[in-house]
This record gives structure tokens, C-alpha cells and sequence, in this order.
């Protein structure tokens, strides 16, 4: 997407003079390093938790070495090792978590009888070494992309509930990626953990106070939520459990706290708006002007804002647009000027190194002007106009206002004023001739616009 080099002066100085405005709300935080940026289209793949020990092994740049496939007699050498039960037996499961990260060993080792169950016999040891070893086996299978591994993992998949419970960080948080993991893979997987009570036992944990676990929970949440039977099978749960105030309460902590959790959390609500069955609820829990109080604070702290911030405000836009989209009438909830302040400052800090956040504002604002004369009324009250012709640039999509509302609000009049300027009288004059077609024959027609799950 194009983010343009243009001057954007005039949509600097149309702005400057609300940053005061904002600047009352004040927000303390403390936000830890992610672990790694990661964009949306990464967040449906797998995680991979490695020792940094292990990860050095890689080389000076810290790059990935596979090691070399074993043979398949290797393979039942190093099984053998683990069920002898001999001192050396963690060095055992040390060597054959290193093999594992070879496909074509992972594919020999779960075809040998009695691997899994081996496995599963050290996962569920007394010895928190053995135990901790054998999980991390257990999460380079995980880790699989053939789903022939992933389904041969199935019978471990209650006890990585039982272990959710459990009092290492470490060794928690190593469950909840494996399940992750897992769940995302097959299907299969997700049939056995429903019944398992996967969403009443990730409804404990979300109480938990580590920001590692969270995320860790988080990620599980947004993997599950994905899947194409949400809607119907794994949706219901979620609103018949404590998670959905608990993640609206996270994403918007996610400046005082874990900022990782609250970007999967982010991105699990918006899933659920996108399934169209969890509206009601959400509403009823205030996620409306919840997301747009988060939205201000991020607009009052966005010039000294942590790296990574772009991450959560994505799925925020995303989801608020998306909540707007429906026949709800929550437009009323949010009627406050500063709501377009605060995302017009977002739009303009985003709008050099990460433009598509600028687009994800623009279906925002169309979903808030649309059928809506208070945000048309206050689009042009606040001279922000400028700044919103010097935006359009980064979206082809946006259809930004209800014509009827921007018309009768003196939208033509505003256009007019810009048709002069250089820098705007292109784009002054396109939206002119757009507003002058007939009802319904421009793109300008009022429209809520629902994004979808997955772009």
C-alpha cells in the first residue's frame, strides 16, 4: 500500500492544536519488549518457544540451523535412550528434541509404536527436568506442518490441560503453545478439546498474573477462534464462560501491562465480532466505549509510544469499526469529537512507516460518519477535512461519509474552500463530483462496511 511523500503540513497544523485537548489524559505504563514483531497475516501460524541456548546455536546471526534428517534405525536408537531409564536419560531427550526439529525425523519418530506413549509417560514425570524435556519434544512435534504429527499428538492433549494449572511459568507457558500449536493444525484436535473443557480451563488461567501466560493463553484463544467451526461450536462457549470481560480488560490495559496479550487479545475479539454472534454480548459488556476510551489514551501517549504499538492498534480499529458495522445504533454510545481527534493523531503518527494503519482508520471513519450526522458534523467542524483528502490517499476502498449527512452537514461548501489548494483541489474535486451523483450511484452512499477475519 502506498503511504505517499507528499507535504503533509496541512495535516499536521490541522491537528496540532487538539493535542492539548488530549493531553489531559494522562496513561502511566510500563510495556515489556515484544518478543518479535509480528504482522497480522503471522498470527494464524505457529509459534516455536526454544531455550536461547538453543537458538545461539544457529550461528552469529542467530539464524536457524535444521539438523540433517536421521535414519530411521537413528531414530529408534535415540527412542530406546529415553525408555531406558538411566541416569543420562534428560541428555537422551535433550538429543532427540535437537532431532525433532527435522521434519522427516518427526514424521519417523510418531510412526514408531509406543513413541507418543513414551513420551507422555516422561511429560507426566515426578522429575521437573525429565518433565520439562520431554514438553519440549512434545512442542517441536507441535510445531509440525503434516498433519499426520499433529493428530498423532492427540493423546497428550488432556494432560497439557491438567498442566495449565501447574505453578512454573516456564512450564505453562510451554503448554499453552504446544495446544496452540496443535489446535491450529487439525481439527481433529480442536474436536477432542472441546469436550475436554479447553475454554472453561483457559477461563481459569486468564486470571493469571503473568503477562508470559497471558500471551501465552492469548495465543491459544485467537488460534481456536479462527477456526471455520467457531461460530457455531467454539463461540457459544467463549460467551458462556468469564473470558469475554477478561479479554476486554486486558486489551484495554495493554499500555500498563503486557502489550503482547493485549495484541492477541485484540485480535481474539475481533474474530468473534467478525463470526456475527457475539455482538450482542460484547456490547452488553461496554467493548464500545471501552475500545474508544483505549483509543484516546493511545492518541494522548502516541508521540512517545513503544515500538510495536501499530500491532494492537490494528485489531482495535478493526474491532470498533467492525461493532459499528452492525444494526446496533452503538454510534450513540461514543458521540464525543475527541473520538475523531484521537484517530485522525493516530493516522497521522502511523502514516510513514506503517500506512495500513491509516487504511484501517479510514474504514473507521466510514463506519462512524455513515448514516451519522454528529461525526459529519464534526469531520468539518473541526476542519479536518484537509487532513482526511490528505489521507485518502492510502485507501482505494474507504468510502468515508453518507453523502445525505456530509450534503446537508455543508460538506460541498468545505470542498469548495480546498478546491483552490494545490495540494487538495484533486481530491476536493473527485469527492465534488462523487456527492453530485444521483442517490445511490456513488461510492459515497451511505455504507457501514464490516471488515473481514482474514485480509
Amino acid at each position: 500500500m502506498p503511504g505517499g511523500t507528499g507535504n503533509f503540513s496541512m495535516l499536521k497544523g490541522s491537528l496540532v492544536g487538539w493535542r492539548s485537548l488530549l493531553s489531559s489524559l494522562t496513561v502511566s505504563y510500563s510495556i515489556p519488549a515484544l518478543r518479535k514483531a509480528r504482522r497480522q497475516e503471522q498470527l494464524v501460524s505457529k509459534r516455536l518457544l526454544r531455550e536461547e541456548s538453543t537458538a545461539a546455536e544457529g550461528g552469529q546471526d542467530g539464524a536457524e540451523i535444521v539438523p540433517d534428517p536421521l535414519s530411521e534405525d537413528e531414530v529408534l536408537e535415540l527412542l530406546k535412550g529415553v525408555q531406558r531409564g538411566s541416569d543420562d536419560r534428560k541428555r537422551s531427550l535433550s538429543q532427540l528434541r535437537l532431532a525433532l526439529q527435522n521434519q522427516e525425523t518427526q514424521q519417523k519418530f510418531v510412526r514408531l509404536d509406543g513413541s507418543i506413549p513414551t513420551l507422555i509417560g516422561l511429560f507426566t514425570s515426578r522429575l521437573a527436568d525429565v518433565q520439562m524435556e520431554a514438553a519440549r519434544c512434545l512442542h517441536e512435534l507441535s510445531h509440525s506442518s503434516d498433519p499426520m504429527v499433529a493428530e498423532a499428538c492427540l493423546p497428550v492433549t488432556s494432560y497439557l490441560l491438567t498442566y495449565l494449572s501447574g505453578h512454573s511459568v516456564e512450564f505453562t507457558e510451554l503448554c499453552l503453545y504446544t495446544l496452540g500449536n496443535l489446535v491450529v493444525e487439525s481439527e481433529a484436535v480442536r474436536k477432542r478439546l472441546l469436550p475436554q473443557g479447553i475454554i472453561p480451563v483457559l477461563a481459569s488461567c486468564i486470571q493469571s498474573p503473568h503477562d508470559a501466560v497471558l500471551e501465552g493463553l492469548g495465543y491459544v484463544l485467537s488460534q481456536l477462534l479462527q477456526a471455520k467451526e467457531a461460530p457455531a461450536e467454539i463461540i457459544p462457549l467463549v460467551l458462556g464462560s468469564a473470558l469475554p470481560q477478561h479479554m476486554l480488560r486486558l486489551v484495554c490495559s495493554g499500555l500498563k501491562s503486557g502489550t503482547g496479550a493485549a495484541v492477541e487479545f485484540a485480535w481474539s475479539l475481533h474474530y468473534m465480532v467478525c463470526s456475527h454472534t457475539a455482538d450482542a454480548a460484547l456490547l452488553s459488556l461496554g467493548a464500545v466505549p471501552a475500545l474508544t476510551s483505549l483509543l484516546l489514551d493511545l492518541a494522548a501517549e502516541i508521540q512517545d509510544a513503544p515500538e510495536g504499538l501499530e500491532l494492537i492498534v490494528c485489531p482495535v480499529l478493526r474491532c470498533l469499526g467492525n461493532l459499528l458495522a452492525g444494526e446496533t445504533g452503538c454510534e450513540a454510545q461514543i458521540q464525543d469529537e475527541r473520538l475523531l481527534i484521537a484517530l485522525f493523531l493516530i493516522m497521522e503518527h502511523f502514516l510513514q512507516e506503517h500506512p495500513f494503519i491509516v487504511q484501517e482508520g479510514l474504514w473507521l471513519l466510514n463506519n462512524l460518519t455513515a448514516d451519522e450526522p454528529f461525526f459529519c458534523s464534526a469531520l468539518l467542524s473541526l476542519d479536518l477535512l484537509p487532513a482526511l483528502l490528505q489521507l485518502l490517499r492510502c485507501s482505494q476502498m474507504a468510502t468515508v461519509l453518507a453523502a445525505a449527512d456530509f450534503v446537508g452537514q455543508g460538506g460541498c461548501w468545505a470542498l469548495e474552500r480546498h478546491r483552490s489548494s494545490p495540494a487538495l483541489q484533486e481530491r476536493a474535486q473527485a469527492l465534488l463530483d462523487m456527492v453530485g451523483q444521483p442517490a445511490g450511484a456513488s461510492a459515497f452512499a451511505p455504507s457501514h462496511t464490516t471488515l473481514p477475519a482474514f485480509s
